[in-house]
C-alpha cells in the first residue's frame, strides 16, 4: 500500500518499548514523562494539497503537525520544547529530524503500514519504539 492510499487512517498507541528512557534523555521531567506514558494517542495523517497533517490526539495533549516533506518548520514538542523540525518521505516512512536550541538533534521514524504504524524515536544512544495499532 502506498502512503497515500493509508492517509485518513487511525491507528491508537499499542506497545511502547523505553520510551521513559527516551524521555530522560530529553530531558523531560517526572511528572511529564508519567503523564506522557499512561496515554494511548490516536496518530492519523492526512493530506492537504501539498501540506501534510500529522496529528496525535490523547487526553494529554493533542499535538497537530503541519508541514511539506523536506521544509523546515518549527514545533513544540508534546513535552514543551521548542525545536526546529524538517519531516521527509521515503516510500511508507515520514523521517523527522528535530534541532533543539543547543543543538540536540532527536529523528523519528514513522512507517505507516495498513495494521500498524511502527515509530523508532533515538536521541544520542537512547531508541524507544512505539507501535499504534489500525482502528477499525
Amino acid at each position: 500500500m502506498s502512503l497515500t492510499e493509508l492517509l485518513g487512517k487511525k491507528y491508537k498507541l499499542s506497545t511502547s518499548d523505553n520510551f521513559d528512557e527516551y524521555m530522560k534523555k530529553l530531558g523531560v521531567g517526572f511528572v511529564t514523562r508519567k503523564a506522557g506514558a499512561a496515554v494511548s494517542p490516536v496518530v492519523d495523517l492526512q493530506k492537504n494539497g501539498d501540506e501534510y497533517v500529522l496529528s496525535s490526539v490523547s487526553t494529554f495533549k493533542n499535538v497537530i503537525l503541519k508541514f511539506k516533506p523536506g521544509v523546515e518548520f518549527d514545533q513544540e514538542t508534546p513535552d514543551g520544547r521548542k525545536v526546529k523540525s524538517t519531516i521527509t518521505i521515503d516510500g511508507n516512512t515520514l523521517h523527522e529530524v528535530q534541532k533543539d536550541a543547543d543543538g540536540k538533534s532527536t529523528t523519528i521514524d514513522r512507517t505507516f503500514s495498513k495494521d500498524e504504524v511502527k515509530m523508532v524515536l533515538s536521541v544520542n544512544d537512547v531508541t524507544a519504539t512505539r507501535v499504534y495499532k489500525a482502528q477499525a
